[in-house]
């Protein structure tokens, strides 16, 4: 971590947080007790207990059918994005210059329209394996499809279907590359005809029961990801007064989904620090998803210092070598480079 800037709702205080870059993340010796009142242990629920895997939410029968795991174009001009409102994870990870992409993960929801979809980055393949999903995307250079291909996983590359009319569709409202939607009603065919077949069981996310009622950490009002001041690439939780949820925005514009104009809230955000290398003249960056550490879990209105771990490819927060649970519910991760500036607006 460079630099954490906190700003006090009643008189701001900048202290900034400097830490080494590239300095391997050192890992606190085991607590024998969890902090006060943060949910550390990674209980199994009842077997009465019927959730999604994704978001801990009930379910009726059995939630068992592949993760749908979609990139979606993040540049101005594919903003609003169709089916965000839906997804239970979105990830948020630089690809070129300042720009983000996301990973959107779909199990609990599947809306009818997803995009536009973009091109591959194989650390966002590697995110996608942790949930074993169908990996969808439009375009990757030679050497990315290979990986892609040899990764194993089972993907979906729009190039080879665009504007096909049953699975991918271009709008007319939009320029490319920022008009290429999936139309999910397709998925099943193509998942025939590719021989794909579902993964069975799903293993859940750590998430906390759904009575408790309080959460450590310190209460806030927002939060801002700085990925750029110039050109601006700043994203901005804020704390929903009725629940405590996490209202998004994009450089200071409330994000909604452009298919029912729903504004993007989300239960958790899970703010990850990790070394960024710049791989080529495009930009294009290699990220470590293995390593290790400093992480901000925001949930319940309030933010808790953490580190994150990599566990069977999936990014998780931890304190004091113990596993911190989710609150159930929708999760936006926001994987930045160790530079990156968050500014966290305390409530007094």
């Amino acid at each position: 971590m460079r630099r954490l800037t906190w700003m006090l709702l009643f008189g701001c205080v900048l202290m900034p947080l400097q830490a080494c870059a590239g300095e391997a993340p050192q890992a606190p010796a085991p607590s024998p007790e969890a902090p006060d009142g943060v949910s550390t242990e990674n209980e199994t629920l009842e077997d009465d207990e019927d959730v999604f895997p994704l978001t801990g939410e009930p379910v009726e029968g059995k939630a068992d059918h592949r993760v749908v795991s979609v990139m979606i174009n993040n540049h101005t001009k594919a903003r609003p994005q169709s089916g965000l409102s839906q997804a239970d994870i979105v990830f948020e990870v630089l690809a070129e210059a300042q720009i983000t992409r996301f990973l959107a993960l779909f199990h609990s929801q599947l809306p009818d329209t997803i995009g536009p979809v973009r091109s591959a980055r194989p650390y966002f393949n590697e995110l996608a394996s942790g949930f074993d999903a169908l990996y969808v995307y439009h375009g990757a250079s030679t050497a990315i499809n290979r990986h892609v291909a040899e990764s194993g996983l089972p993907y979906l590359d729009a190039a080879g279907y665009d504007n096909n009319g049953w699975l991918f569709e271009r709008s007319t409202a939009r320029k490319a590359p920022h008009n290429s939607y999936l139309l999910t009603q397709g998925i099943e065919r193509f998942m025939k005809e590719k021989g794909y077949t579902t993964p069975g069981s799903i293993e859940a996310l750590p998430f906390e029961k759904e009575n408790i009622e309080s959460a450590e950490g310190t209460p806030i009002d927002k939060v801002n990801v700085i990925y750029s001041e110039r050109p601006e690439e700043t994203v901005t939780y804020s704390v929903r007064e009725a629940d405590g949820n996490f209202e998004r925005s994009s450089d200071g514009k409330p994000s909604v989904d452009h298919e029912n104009g729903e504004r993007l809230v989300v239960d958790n955000v899970w703010i990850v620090e990790t070394r960024h290398t710049i791989i080529d003249s495009q930009g294009r960056r290699a990220i470590d998803l293995t390593s290790g550490g400093n992480g901000y879990l925001l949930r319940k209105g309030k933010i808790i210092e953490a580190e994150w771990k990599n566990v069977n490819g999936r990014i998780l927060p931890y304190r004091d070598g113990r596993p911190i649970r989710f609150t159930p519910g929708k999760t936006w991760v926001n994987i930045i480079p160790e530079q990156a500036r968050i500014e966290t607006t305390y409530r007094k």
